[in-house]
């Protein structure tokens, strides 16, 4: 599995991005937006427990690396939904603070919601961003998703209550319950 854009290349993890994993995420700048499961610090011991459920038995193309000229800089991945919701996932994604500004999360975004819309056959696609993170709601816009609301007081990180935004795409192509 890779897509491959003009910016970045989005592929399978490997055992072997431990180094380029813990260098990027180990950032209070990348964390402070993401949910608390996406430690800080950001140790080898979560890189390498990260990677072994990333890179083992049982995993899939849902959760990618974002990669830039070979070194695993970000990740971006999704969620399915269950019962009446499982055509519909939750998107996330980050990208080391080294390479922010440049296009390639906006560019991940959008390769990666097209080509699960297709492989997955969903109809939507949402994503959940701090108010506070003016950035990545400007990615999502970019990368073709809608604002639907605001979620006052929606989430608590570093004992700080947070608005989240709610974005979501819908899928023009969808192919229906059958595919």
């Amino acid at each position: 599995m890779v897509l491959r854009g003009e910016r970045c290349v989005l592929r399978r993890w490997r055992a072997k991005d431990i180094g380029s994993l813990v260098q990027h995420a180990n950032n209070m700048n990348v964390s402070r937006y993401l949910r608390d499961r996406f430690p800080y610090p950001y140790t080898r011991r979560d890189a390498r427990a990260f990677l072994a459920g990333a890179t083992g038995a049982g995993s899939d193309d849902t959760k990618l690396a974002i990669d830039v000229e070979g070194e695993a800089v970000g990740g971006i991945g999704v969620i399915t939904g269950t019962d009446v919701e499982r055509f519909s996932a939750e998107v996330g994604y980050w990208l080391g603070e080294a390479f922010w500004g440049r296009g390639i999360v906006t560019e991940a975004l959008n390769m990666f919601s097209q080509d699960v819309f297709e492989r997955l056959n969903l109809l939507r696609l949402f994503a959940v961003a701090s108010a506070a993170n003016v950035a990545s709601a400007r990615v999502l816009e970019k990368a073709g998703y809608q604002q639907e609301g605001v979620m006052r007081s929606a989430a608590v990180k570093f004992g700080v209550p947070n608005d989240q935004l709610l974005f979501a795409r819908i899928n023009p192509h969808w192919g229906g319950a059958d595919g």
